[in-house]
């Protein structure tokens, strides 16, 4: 709709131009105006401002200003409705986007609330998409937010406002990034967060050591040190460099693919507390190796042994190539 009104609004200036070329060329030819006299009395003529005659004009003249004088009216009238149609079309279309986009976070559920759309805040949405989970970012930068709008959620505020937060649906969110680039204000966003919901997960970002300590005790879950993490990845690149690489291939191949997932005990509905990870029996019914078992405390067991008692709330670490992955999740229906 928006592409019509620009093909109108074209066609309204090249109309108005057309009009004032006519005007200069037809005083120049008809009442033998100077250039700039011409520009002059046609400026005045097709804006009706009412003033006098540089030198009198023949008969032709007359005639001539005349049929400018009612063209010009004509041609103007219907560039100022265009335009006015295109802005008033504009606002329309830009609040029926966001109440569109108000309706489907208000429908969301169990959702991540991505605060920022920086650098980290790219990486982890580009990452939420490629797993498959609904999130919603919260981004200040208007020009941001109309360069991506088709490519996620978006609320424009301050992330660390808590109207902003409920907008997002923070109150049924369950997991919370803070990526934005100043610690401080990620702290007040773990702050507000946890306030506003006591269960939320909330990840954070931190550049400086000393804010680690301080967002934990805001209610941060979770700290992450990006460039921490990026030197250490560098200085595993030179120490075991094809070891790095395949570590990377792990978590993505392809775009929309994943070679690892996370699997709760209670989705593998015929398994009972009490069974084993050999009564499971993943590699056979889907090609998946159980590479890794976290109990219901939070401890990780790495290349468990075959005979571990699965627990309630224990999660399991699969590995396999992406089409047994599918196969996995098709077959114990796991979203």
């Amino acid at each position: 709709m928006l592409n019509l009104f620009r093909s109108r609004i074209y066609l309204a200036i090249i109309l108005m131009l057309a009009v004032l070329l006519l005007g200069i060329f037809g005083y120049w030819f008809i009442a033998d105006y100077t250039l700039v006299e011409a520009f002059y009395m046609t400026i005045i003529t097709v804006t009706t401002v009412g003033y006098g005659e540089i030198r009198p004009l023949s008969t032709e003249g007359k005639i001539f200003t005349a049929f400018l004088i009612v063209l010009s009216v004509f041609i103007f009238a219907f560039a100022i409705s265009v335009i006015s149609e295109y802005i008033l079309s504009r606002n329309s279309l830009q609040l029926l986007k966001k109440k569109k986009v108000k309706n489907q976070i208000d429908q969301l559920q169990n959702h991540i609330i991505v605060c920022g759309f920086g650098r980290n805040g790219m990486q982890a949405a580009e990452r939420l998409r490629a797993y498959e989970r609904p999130f919603v970012i919260i981004e200040r930068d208007r020009e941001v937010i109309e360069k991506h709008e088709e490519e996620a959620l978006f609320v424009e505020g301050d992330a660390n406002e808590d109207e902003v937060l409920l907008s997002a649906g923070i109150e049924r969110a369950k997991y919370l990034i803070a990526a934005l680039p100043d610690d401080a204000v990620n702290l007040f966003v773990v702050l507000s967060a946890r306030q506003l919901n006591k269960k939320l997960f909330i990840i954070s970002r931190a550049s400086l050591a000393t804010s680690q300590k301080k967002l934990k005790l805001a209610g941060a879950d979770k700290v992450i040190m990006p460039d921490r993490i990026g030197g250490d990845h560098m200085a595993s690149l030179v120490v075991m460099p094809d070891l790095i690489d395949f570590m990377d291939k792990l978590s993505t191949e392809g775009e929309n693919t994943t070679n690892l997932e996370e699997v709760a005990i209670e989705d593998f509905g015929d398994q009972r507390e009490g069974s084993s990870l050999r009564d499971l029996d993943l590699r056979r019914k889907t090609g998946c190796t159980i590479i890794g078992y976290v109990e219901p405390g939070g401890n990780y067991i790495i290349n468990p042994e075959a005979d571990l008692k699965l627990q309630s709330r224990g999660k399991v670490i699969v590995l396999g190539r992406p089409e047994q992955i599918r196969k996995l999740n098709e077959m114990f229906h796991i979203d």
